[in-house]
């Protein structure tokens, strides 16, 4: 008797005839690869082409910004009309590589963007400690859409295979669907109906730019983990008006980046975070779903998948752990990777690690042997604080 097939290695269609080879995704990372005004490197290239090589069906990348002054990091990409286009097909030709997808995340900081390079300006005026923004007029709402728009067609022609909407994590779409941060009382406040409105136009105009063909995901949070924050039952109600818009994947993650708030990736916990919100989601949508964060082994992510409750697994710091996991994982090798283990960390402190990991993988240079924590911080901190003069240099300064 034949093997059963393992259901993580099936391809999987998406909707608009995108074909996935398997149902590992490398999630979306701030890598902070960019040169510091916007455009990809050498390294972040090679990035890519390392997770392709590696197996995955399909890698996702990191707060990809349309509007300069809405950057949550120096290290971010800048797509827009002034962009280098030959410069991001490169890069999404090498993460083409071994049949593999390559996505931009089209991101916007809103009330996160890094104050040395952006400005500050959510759903409603914030004065808390560690941030403070201005709210957004009606004018500046309503060309949004335009702007996701405009990027997301810059990156089909780019030869990028799809796009993902980022509505997660507390930047700037996620922040207009949680009542904590949306306190306005117009269109765009209120009820989750009105919360919603900007995340639905923004979709519809990502689709109209770049037609029927090219894939257009959704990243939505399931909560934001934060006392008055968005919820699951109000996530539900998101992914039900989703259902109609003619997206390709939404991808479930949760959690903020807001100052003094737990992110999933950073909360502990034993198992994959999302895939029992994913089994409610599967009643209110056809489209296909993704859960990100806390999948740390084959059988997790196996079982995710064979279950039904998911599509496709998100994995984000298991792949800067061993960037050929999914190989691996095929050949029935490393079913549990082992991760580094940080005693104390400061705020902030694990992702530094993780990132300036990045580099070295993209770098070629990576060891078996974690590096000191306070060196990453230190390294990576040494690296922003030296970009922000080249993003000055290249964008001016914010207004």
């Amino acid at each position: 008797m034949a093997p059963a097939a393992d259901p993580l290695f099936e391809p999987l269609v998406l909707p608009c005839g995108v074909l996935l080879k398997n149902r590992i995704a490398k999630a979306a990372m701030s890598d902070s690869l960019g040169d510091g005004a916007g455009r990809p490197t050498s390294a972040q290239g090679r990035l890519y082409e390392r997770w392709a090589e590696g197996g995955v069906a399909l890698s996702i990348i990191g707060e990809v910004q349309g509007d300069p002054f809405a950057a949550e990091k120096p290290g971010n990409l800048v797509l827009n009309g002034e962009s280098d286009l030959e410069a991001f097909a490169a890069l999404a030709r090498r993460g083409s590589d071994n049949g593999a997808q390559i996505w931009p995340q089209l991101g916007h900081a809103g009330a996160m963007a890094h104050p040395p390079i952006g400005r500050a300006r959510g759903p409603s005026a914030l004065d808390l400690p560690g941030l403070r923004a201005e709210a957004l007029s009606g004018e500046a709402i309503a060309a949004l859409p335009g702007q996701f728009a405009e990027t997301a067609r810059l990156a089909s022609r780019a030869g990028f295979g799809g796009v993902q909407v980022h509505a997660a994590h507390g930047f700037l779409l996620s922040q207009f669907l949680s009542p904590l941060f949306n306190r306005r009382e117009d269109a765009y406040g209120g009820p989750i109906g009105n919360r919603m409105r900007l995340l639905l136009e923004v979709v519809h105009a990502v689709r109209a730019a770049v037609g029927p063909d090219l894939a257009v995901a959704v990243k939505l949070n399931v909560t934001d983990r934060l006392e008055g924050g968005l919820m699951p039952d109000e996530s539900l109600e998101v992914i039900r008006a989703l259902d109609t818009t003619g997206i390709d994947l939404i991808d479930l993650s949760g959690g903020t980046y807001f100052p003094g708030a737990v992110s999933a990736s950073d909360s502990g916990g034993s198992g994959p975070y999302f895939v029992d919100f994913a089994r409610r989601a599967r009643r209110e949508t056809s489209v296909p779903l993704m859960a990100t964060g806390g999948f740390k082994t084959r059988a997790q992510a196996r079982d995710a998948v064979a279950s039904g409750a998911v599509d496709m697994v998100g994995l984000a710091r298991a792949l800067v752990v061993a960037p050929e996991l999914p190989n691996r994982w095929q050949a029935g090798r490393d079913l549990e990777p082992a991760f580094p283990r940080f005693t104390d960390p400061p705020e902030g402190g694990v992702t530094a690690w993780y990132t300036m990991r990045l580099t070295e993988i993209g770098e070629d240079r990576e060891t078996d042997t974690p590096g000191a924590l306070q060196d990453a911080i230190d390294r990576y901190e040494g690296r922003d604080a030296a970009r922000v003069a080249t993003w000055r240099d290249r964008f001016g300064a914010p207004g």
